[in-house]
């Protein structure tokens, strides 16, 4: 990935790969236990998605950008990416309550100063005053399919501002599904990007939507609503 980290963020993730660890059982944040593939599934997968995303203009390093991560689990991609460039600011939106505690946890024993997180549903968070089209990128990996994760994501933006998903080999046939609320949500899909990751792995391409224009108030719909019934 051509990715120079520096010796904090070096032990920034060796005592986050700890805290996954210490924390997993009480707050379910992983299936993968082995801490090589952790690394490489986590770690690695969130750093690529970074890398990816500045290739394109999409983040410029160094520069304060406000970053959505929703449904982040045990942090992905949001932290690692943090952690690689701390000038950031992110808002981690987490629906479960056991997995916020891990998330302050990570944020405060790590010294992550730029990194918040909000305990709500991704269709509360897009209605909030304080979140509502505030945000210059969201991102979120393996969150829902594309229908539905639009509808979470697009009112989180500012104009202008971008959703970025990482996806397997079905993110060609989602973004087409997801055509009717792109277009609800005042978002264009953008070309996709290639994601770095090493060949012995399958490939993944983060599907890209911007949001122009008025913001209809009718979304996001009340929570539930979206995965019920995507539009």
């Amino acid at each position: 990935m051509d990715l120079a980290l520096p010796e904090v963020a070096i032990e920034r993730f060796q005592r986050y790969l700890e805290l996954l660890d210490e924390w997993n059982d009480r707050a379910g944040l992983t299936a993968i236990t082995d801490a090589e593939t952790a690394q490489r599934r986590h770690f690695g997968e969130s750093l690529a998605l970074l890398v990816a995303l500045r290739r394109a203009g999409l983040l410029r390093e160094g520069e304060a950008a406000r970053v959505a991560d929703l449904g982040p689990g045990g942090g992905f991609p949001g932290v690692p990416m943090a952690i690689a460039d701390p000038a950031m600011t992110l808002v981690l939106i987490e629906s479960q309550e056991r997995r916020c505690a891990f998330l302050r946890a990570v944020a405060e024993d790590l010294g992550l100063t730029g990194v918040s997180v909000v305990h709500a549903r991704a269709e509360e968070a897009g209605r909030a005053t304080a979140l509502r089209a505030s945000f210059d990128l969201v991102v979120a990996r393996a969150l829902a399919a594309m229908p539905v994760l639009v509808e979470y994501a697009l009112p989180l933006l500012r104009d202008d501002g971008v959703l970025a998903t990482p996806k397997g080999s079905r993110g060609d046939d989602e973004l087409t599904e997801a055509a009717h609320a792109i277009e609800a949500l005042g978002g264009v899909a953008l070309e996709p990007l290639a994601l770095p990751l090493p060949d012995d792995v399958p490939p993944q391409r983060v599907y890209l939507v911007r949001r122009s224009g008025p913001l209809d108030d009718r979304y996001p719909r009340r929570p539930g609503m979206p995965l019920k019934r995507p539009l």
